[in-house]
C-alpha cells in the first residue's frame, strides 16, 4: 500500500515569492534568492536602469538566458564599438523561464545541432570563471539516465549512436545491467537505458543567468526595466525594416529607442513580441507567426528516507512516459516532474502548482520505478513556463527572412538553459560576422516554419 503524505511549506520554494515578500517591506533594495544555495543575499549587481537611451546598435528584447548570453558575447567581442541595450519587463525574474528551470545539462538528443550545442555548454561550464568571473554553477556531474520501453528502444539506440559520433560519452544498458548499476530500479517495462557518462548533470540556472547578465553589464551592455509595446518601421531598398521600439517603462511612461538590429529573446513571451512586429499579421513572409507560447510545468520536491533509496550519485532519470526525478541536495530530497499530455495543458494565467497532477500522474510512476518512493513527503514545489514552440518543440535561431535586421533566439521548449552559451555565441556570430562560424545552426532557422519542415526531437523529453 502506497503512503502519500503532502507537506507543503507556507512559503513557496521559488526564490521569487520570497523576493516579493521581502521587497514589499523595503523597496529600495533588490534581492536574489538562490534555490540551490537556499540563502538570501543582497545583490545590487542585478539592478537595471529605468532610463532608456535614444538609440543603440543592437536592441535585445528579453534579459533571460538567451538575451543575456547574446549581450555578453556581443560585448565581449565588439567592446565599445557596439552599443547593446537589453529590455527586460520582469526585472525580478519572477516568471522568467531561466531561473525556474531544473537546470539540466545533457547531450542525449536526436538532433545533431542540439547535441553540439550541449557539448559546447559543457565545455563552457568547465571554464565558466574564465568567461563570467566569480560564477559558481554548483554543477553536479551525475549524468542522465533515459529509459526506453520496447517501442522506444530502436530510437534510443539510434540516438545514442549519433551522440557518440559527435563526441558525447554514453553507454546503452540492458535491464540486467541497469539493475546491477542501480539496485534501486525496477526494470519492469524497460527494454534499454542510455546512461550519460560525462558532461551531463545539473547546475544552478540562477547563477548562470546572473553571471551572463552581470558580465555583460561590466562589458558595457545597458539593461533597462520595461516592456516593448510597439515597433516602428521604415522602407529601405531591400524592403521594409524595423527601425525603433516603443518601451513602456516601470513608471508607466512610454519612450522610443532607435536601433540598427533587434533580437527577440523574450522566452515564453516571444510569440507576443513577434505579433508586435507583424509576424502572423501580414502577407507573404509576414503571414507566418513566431510559434512560441508559454506552457506551464510543475516541479515537485519530495523527501524519501526509505530503504534502498537512490543515492547521492543517482543520475537524472527519465521514465519511458517522461516522468523524471533526481536528487536535490545532499539530504533525502529529490525533485521530479513531467510534461502533461497536450490535451491537458494547465492554465498559464498564474504560476500556481497543481498537486493533484503529482498524486495522479507522477507519483504512481515514481512508486512503480523505485520501491522506496512508495512512501514520500512533498516538501516544496514551484511552477515555471516553457517557451514552447508549437511548430516542432525545437529552438528557433537566426535571422528573420523578411526583416533582415531582426534576429530570433527562442522556442527551445524546455531544453534551452543548457544551450544558452552556444545560442548567445551564435547570435553574436550572425550579427558581427554575418554567418554562423562555430556550430552551423541554419536548420534551426525561421525558414523551416515558412517551408513547413518541422524538425522535432525523437524519443526526447
Amino acid at each position: 500500500m502506497f503512503k502519500f503524505v503532502t507537506f507543503v511549506r507556507s512559503v513557496p520554494r521559488s526564490q521569487f515569492e520570497l523576493l516579493k515578500t521581502t521587497t514589499s517591506t523595503n523597496a529600495t533594495q533588490k534581492y536574489s534568492f538562490s534555490k540551490t544555495a537556499n540563502c538570501l543575499s543582497v545583490n545590487t549587481a542585478i539592478k537595471s536602469s529605468s532610463e532608456l537611451p535614444k538609440k543603440c546598435d543592437v536592441l535585445i528584447i528579453g534579459g533571460g538566458g538567451f538575451g543575456s548570453s547574446s549581450a555578453y558575447w556581443l560585448k565581449k567581442k565588439a567592446g565599445n564599438d557596439l552599443n547593446v541595450v537589453v529590455i527586460e519587463k520582469d526585472c525580478t525574474y519572477t516568471k522568467a523561464s531561466t531561473p525556474l528551470s531544473v537546470g539540466g545539462l545533457r547531450q542525449q538528443f536526436s538532433f545533431p545541432e542540439n547535441i553540439q550545442m550541449s557539448l559546447y555548454g559543457a565545455e563552457f561550464f568547465e571554464i565558466v570563471k574564465d568567461h563570467l568571473g566569480d560564477c559558481e554553477l554548483n554543477f553536479k556531474p551525475n549524468g542522465y539516465l533515459i529509459l526506453a520501453s520496447d517501442s522506444g528502444a530502436t530510437n534510443l539506440l539510434s540516438n545514442a549512436k549519433t551522440q557518440k559520433e559527435l563526441g558525447a560519452q554514453n553507454v546503452v544498458l540492458t535491464p540486467e545491467k541497469l539493475k546491477e548499476i542501480f539496485p534501486w530500479i525496477n526494470t519492469e517495462g524497460v527494454a534499454l537505458g542510455c546512461y550519460g557518462l560525462e558532461k551531463e548533470g545539473w547546475f544552478d540556472p540562477w547563477a548562470l543567468l546572473m553571471g551572463f547578465k552581470n558580465t555583460a553589464r561590466e562589458h558595457g551592455a545597458n539593461y533597462v526595466d520595461g516592456e516593448v509595446v510597439e515597433f516602428g518601421f521604415e522602407a529601405k531598398p531591400e524592403g521594409q525594416q524595423m527601425k525603433k521600439a516603443v518601451v513602456k517603462l516601470t513608471n508607466g511612461e512610454k519612450q522610443s529607442i532607435d536601433f540598427e538590429k533587434c533580437v527577440i529573446a523574450a522566452g515564453a513571451c516571444s510569440g507576443d513580441v513577434g505579433k508586435l512586429a507583424g509576424l502572423g499579421n501580414g502577407e507573404g513572409l509576414l503571414s507566418f507567426a513566431l510559434p512560441v507560447e508559454p506552457r506551464k510545468r510543475f516541479v515537485y520536491v519530495f523527501d524519501c528516507q526509505g530503504e534502498n533509496a537512490p543515492g547521492l550519485k543517482t543520475p537524472l532519470t527519465i521514465d519511458p512516459n517522461g516522468t523524471y526525478f533526481r536528487r536535490d541536495g545532499e539530504g533525502g530530497n529529490y525533485l521530479c516532474g513531467r510534461s502533461p499530455e497536450c490535451t491537458c495543458e494547465p492554465s498559464v494565467d498564474d504560476l500556481e502548482v497543481d498537486f493533484s497532477f503529482f498524486e495522479e500522474e507522477i507519483w504512481p510512476t515514481l512508486a512503480h520505478r523505485v520501491k522506496a518512493f512508495e512512501s514520500i513527503k512533498i516538501r516544496s514545489s514551484w511552477a515555471g513556463f516553457y517557451e514552447y514552440n508549437t511548430f516542432d518543440e525545437n529552438g528557433i535561431i537566426g535571422r528573420h527572412p523578411y526583416y533582415q535586421n531582426l534576429y530570433i533566439a527562442t522556442g527551445f521548449s524546455g531544453h534551452g538553459i543548457q544551450q544558452t552559451p552556444a545560442v548567445g555565441r551564435a547570435i553574436s556570430e550572425l550579427i558581427l560576422d554575418g554567418r554562423f562560424t562555430t556550430i552551423d545552426l541554419t536548420r534551426l532557422g525561421f525558414d523551416r516554419i515558412v517551408n513547413n519542415k518541422p524538425m522535432p526531437e525523437v524519443h526526447i523529453f
